[in-house]
Parts: structure tokens; C-alpha cells; sequence
């Protein structure tokens, strides 16, 4: 197989697996601003998140992961619309932005005081 073709190969396949982790990252975030609406009592609006890709990062074990950020809205009286957001590193929520307050999820390991 000549060398165009390979790479043509290699790039559709890399652009699909692109596609379909970006997928995947955009419902872990969908869930976890739903969550974090329903224990503060808050309406998730519009059932969305915009996502963006932030760059490269490593995560704790060291392996060289995707961040992404994703912005979704909410509404604490049913007549305004705020701004929340939420950070993934692969696909595990490193932050969560909603109300004033700023979530650091705890990794499975440790503890937060």
C-alpha cells in the first residue's frame, strides 16, 4: 500500500476516534452539571454543554490526557440564566464550576479538610 494512502487511513481513523471520545467526554460533562444542579436545587437549562479543548495534560498516573472545558447554563429562580462549568481530564471531572462555588473533586484515593 503506497505511503498517501497509509496516512489518509491513519488521519480518518485518528479523526474518528477523535470524534467520538469528544463524544463521549461531552456526555460525562452533560452528567455531571446535571448532578451538580440537583443537589443545589438549580434548573439546568437547555439539557446541553459547550465544550472546548484546552490542550494536553497528564493526569495523576502520568499518561498524556485531553482537557477539555465545557460551559453550561443554569437558572437559581427559573427567570435568569448563569453560567457554570465543568473541566475533564480524559474522562474524569477535575472541576466543577456552578453558583459561587468552585467543586475540587476528589480523587478516589484522597481525601479533602
Amino acid at each position: 500500500m503506497p505511503i498517501y494512502e497509509s496516512i489518509f487511513i491513519f488521519l480518518v481513523a485518528a479523526l474518528i476516534w477523535f470524534w467520538l471520545d469528544s463524544l463521549k467526554a461531552r456526555e460525562i460533562g452533560v452528567s455531571a452539571a446535571q448532578g451538580a444542579c440537583a443537589d443545589e436545587g438549580l434548573q439546568f437549562l437547555d439539557d446541553t454543554v459547550v465544550g472546548r479543548l484546552r490542550g494536553l495534560a497528564r493526569n495523576d498516573a502520568g499518561q498524556l490526557c485531553l482537557r477539555r472545558s465545557f460551559e453550561f447554563e443554569y437558572s437559581d429562580n427559573g427567570d435568569n440564566r448563569r453560567r457554570g462549568s465543568v473541566v475533564l481530564l480524559g474522562h474524569q471531572v477535575e472541576l466543577l464550576h456552578v453558583r459561587p462555588n468552585l467543586y475540587v473533586i476528589p480523587k478516589p484515593n484522597e481525601t479533602l479538610h
